[in-house]
């Protein structure tokens, strides 16, 4: 009796150090996960404050509350049919997840397109939109974020897809919530700063009346910024992305070149490492930066060599183009 409680309590004790360690294993990978995703996801922090312009205050966290709640069931429904497709049919993953590098690229040759040329679609505002306009809002926001989740949801499943079923459920989840509440928490305090610094504006202090009246002005600076660096990021991830999916189906020849630009960089002394991914980020951007231009120009300039008019444009009056100006 004593030898089978002692067994017992020795399998216990197994089971529990498995557990630990299946625990650990999800954190770490998890994180790695998230880190690779997050660089997908800068530019919606900058873009999704726009959403609120001009909204009541007290609207404002209820707004942003009810999109990263629809974010989260995005994120959901991928997961399932993500997995669905890891178990049965993984060899689709590698050409889903180059579809949505292409589709980043695309994204952020269109940013570079707009910064060149000076037009920019910018959000409306709920209060330009009617009584309905909130609904319509935050289902228009929920519709995007369905792209921008599935592409962040395939690349934590690439960076874990070796692990047994139930380990890339649970990292998927994780990744999936961490990312949401990083992306949404930050954009409440991007949209709330504007009042914090109002209200610090408004107090006795001289020290405290400048330090907010210096948040207000920054604000648009910071959106700036981010804007930018979620423009970098989304030429560096999704050219990346084209560059090692390419690899994996056999056209090593454009990943080779980058891995022979990069061992000189690697090679030295001290920084070795780091100058080594700059010089592979570059070239992951540079590649994101040409193959989204080519999806830019199918997109908008071929439509309107035809004289047809860009989705979503009028004709011009008079015109048989799209009026619409790139």
């Amino acid at each position: 009796m004593a030898g089978g409680l002692a067994a017992l309590l020795d399998d216990v004790a197994v089971l529990a150090r498995m557990a630990a360690a299946s625990t650990d294993d999800i954190a770490a990978a998890s994180g790695r996960a998230s880190i690779k995703a997050a660089g997908v996801v800068v530019d919606d922090t900058a873009v999704t404050p726009q959403y609120v312009r001009d909204v009541e205050p007290s609207r404002e966290l209820p707004i942003i509350r009810r999109i990263a709640m629809g974010s989260l069931g995005n994120k959901a429904i991928i997961i399932v049919f993500a997995l669905i497709l890891s178990q049965f049919v993984p060899w689709i993953l590698t050409p889903l997840l180059m579809l949505g590098g292409a589709y980043l690229c695309y994204e952020g040759a269109e940013k570079v397109w707009e910064r060149i040329s000076g037009h920019h679609e910018e959000a409306t505002p709920v209060v330009e939109k009617g009584p309905d306009a909130e609904k319509r809002m935050v289902r228009g926001a929920v519709t995007t974020d369905f792209i921008l989740s599935a592409e962040i949801m395939m690349i934590a499943l690439n960076e874990v897809a070796d692990e047994p079923f139930w380990i890339r459920a649970a990292i998927l989840v994780v990744v999936g919530v961490l990312i949401t509440a990083l992306v949404y928490g930050v954009v409440a305090v991007i949209v709330k700063m504007d009042d914090i610094g109002l209200h610090l504006a408004g107090k006795p202090s001289p020290g405290t009346q400048r330090f907010g009246n210096g948040l207000v002005k920054a604000m648009p600076t910071v959106l700036e910024v981010i804007s930018f660096v979620g423009m970098l990021a989304m030429l560096w991830v999704g050219g990346h992305i084209l560059l090692v999916g390419m690899d994996e189906l056999g056209a090593t020849a454009p990943y080779h070149l980058v891995h022979l630009l990069e061992e000189p960089a690697a090679a030295v002394a001290g920084v070795g490492g780091v100058l080594g991914w700059l010089v592979n980020t570059l070239c992951s951007l540079v590649f994101g930066l040409v193959v989204g231009a080519v999806v830019v120009a199918v997109a908008h300039v071929v439509p309107r060599r035809r004289g047809e008019p860009e989705s979503g444009s009028a004709p011009a009056e008079g015109s048989g183009t799209g009026g619409a100006e790139l």
